[in-house]
């Protein structure tokens, strides 16, 4: 991926699974892009939770 420093809009976009808030892309996802699926740790424990929590 070229550098975009000062161009926003151009990053990729993807949404979260668990709240449909968009993550953009960042540097610290660089290498696992592909892989990402929620925007923060509470959504991805959320998700886990549903099927634990009685």
């Amino acid at each position: 991926m070229k550098t975009c420093k000062g161009n926003k809009q151009s990053l990729p976009v993807r949404y979260c699974k668990q709240c449909q808030k968009p993550m953009t892309w960042r540097k610290k996802w660089e290498k696992c892009w592909e892989e990402v699926q929620y925007c923060s740790e509470r959504c991805r424990r959320q998700r886990r939770g549903n099927t634990l929590q009685a």
